[in-house]
């Protein structure tokens, strides 16, 4: 046990917790924490113990900018399973750090982040808002005017459950996972029937009628319960032909339409209900053709992917900065996009992968980063600048098996682009498609 230091000999820190590929790929927190003099502290999950101790010991940023960490066992399928270990941590640490604030980057202990800020007294989304956003069938719960029809399925309801009443077709989703995993469509009572025993005898369940039309995600930085920032993006799915829901693309900011007020009014509705106090809410939606909004789910963190990365190439500014502004209690100061930005993710033949080549000439190579290796920094562009590509990632390794698209782990290479029209974005895309060759063995 270490004994209490006085808090004048204790050095200022800030708690970071998540998953380690996030926080490395969205370095901007490490060296923002590091240029206020702050100690970076961060706890991950026990499966990341020998990729965080290796990064931090590389001398090379921004691993090395890790001053101390912990690692906590659980499983994001079972709620609050990561809950003692985080706090047994926290407790340990307040007694050699004086905490300032922490922040959930990454979904796995968003809802422990909220116990943590409660504990220590600094700013976070508050209990009640990291406790839902780890929870879809509160979320339905607490959101009913923006659900889809839906039936909650604990796990000892699934013999129950009256499957030939329920719409068709319906999204089978677990409600405790993250990245995709499990979600996909369901054509009828015997299909349901077939898909729950594929599921851990453990888990919640959702069943929930189906909503088509175009998918959005609402980015809003919240300070003292106000909305300070807000952005939508534009998403884009493998859902057709396909039973899965993985996310393919983003584009930040999306094209301005009708819909755009409508995405960020119930978003700020969803933000007043969740009483959500200090930080950023990652909401998903979908717009119907009969002009209603949807929610699919919403987040009390960082969005995944590149779309932070993208908020930089769009407004020339890193939104993480203003992120941590929240979580440190200081002035937030909302960057406007003068750009447009995508990430784009490629459909790869399946087989066991042997190489990625890039032949456009503003890429010499894609950048391999599989086993929690950070993003390249991003050189934002000027207003009117040309066209840009700016990465070609590879998230795998050589040697990978790959196989079909069914939640997010399984997507092979993506890149990042901007520009000063969408027509021009588009063009690039394209480009750059025609560039890229994956060449797998069969």
């Amino acid at each position: 046990m270490t004994p209490n230091v006085p808090d004048a000999s204790r050095p200022p820190a800030f708690v970071l917790l998540g998953g380690l590929r996030v926080i490395l790929r969205n370095s901007v927190y490490l060296t923002e924490l590091r240029d206020r003099g702050l100690k970076v502290l961060v706890l991950t999950s026990e499966d990341w113990r020998a990729e965080t101790l290796r990064a931090m010991r590389s001398g090379e940023e921004p691993g090395a900018l890790i001053d101390d960490a912990g690692f906590v066992e659980g499983d994001v399928a079972i709620e609050g399973g990561f809950t003692s270990g985080v706090i047994a941590h926290l407790m340990e640490w307040r007694s050699r750090y004086r905490i300032t604030g922490v922040f959930a980057a990454g979904e796995i202990l968003v809802e422990q982040t909220g116990v943590a800020a409660d504990l220590l007294g600094v700013p976070s989304p508050g209990l009640r808002a990291t406790r839902i956003c780890r929870s879809k069938y509160l979320q339905r719960a607490y959101l009913p005017e923006f659900s889809p029809q839906v039936r909650v399925v604990p796990p000892n309801g699934r013999d129950a459950l009256p499957a030939s009443e329920l719409p068709y077709p319906a999204v089978l989703k677990p409600a405790a996972r993250r990245s995709s995993s499990g979600v996909r469509r369901i054509g009828g009572p015997q299909e349901l029937a077939a898909a729950l025993a594929s599921y851990p005898a453990g888990e919640t369940l959702l069943v929930e009628e189906a909503v088509d039309g175009p998918e959005y995600s609402v980015e809003a930085v919240v300070q003292h319960g106000n909305v300070v920032f807000d952005s939508v993006t534009a998403k884009r799915t493998n859902e057709q032909g396909t039973d899965r829901f993985v996310e393919m693309g983003h584009t930040v900011p999306a094209p301005d339409g009708p819909e755009t007020r409508q995405l960020l009014e119930a978003n700020r509705a969803v933000v007043a209900r969740l009483g959500f106090e200090d930080g950023i809410v990652h909401t998903e939606l979908r717009t119907t053709a009969a002009g209603t909004v949807v929610l699919m789910e919403v987040a009390a963190r960082t969005p995944g992917d590149g779309i932070l990365h993208l908020y930089h190439l769009a407004t020339g500014r890193p939104l993480e900065r203003e992120i941590l502004r929240t979580a440190l209690g200081e002035t937030v100061h909302a960057p406007a996009p003068h750009r447009v930005a995508r990430q784009v993710y490629l459909e790869t033949p399946q087989g066991v992968l042997e190489d990625v080549k890039v032949r456009h000439p503003q890429c010499a190579a894609p950048v391999w980063a599989a086993d929690g290796e950070a993003w390249p920094p991003l050189r934002p562009g000027a207003p009117q600048d040309p066209p840009a590509l700016r990465a070609v990632l590879v998230l795998r390794r050589r040697g990978d098996s790959i196989g079909p698209l069914t939640e997010s782990g399984d997507r092979v290479v993506t890149f990042l682009i901007d520009a000063a029209t969408t027509a021009e974005l588009d063009a690039l895309e394209a480009e750059v498609r025609a560039s890229v060759d994956v060449t797998v063995r069969r």
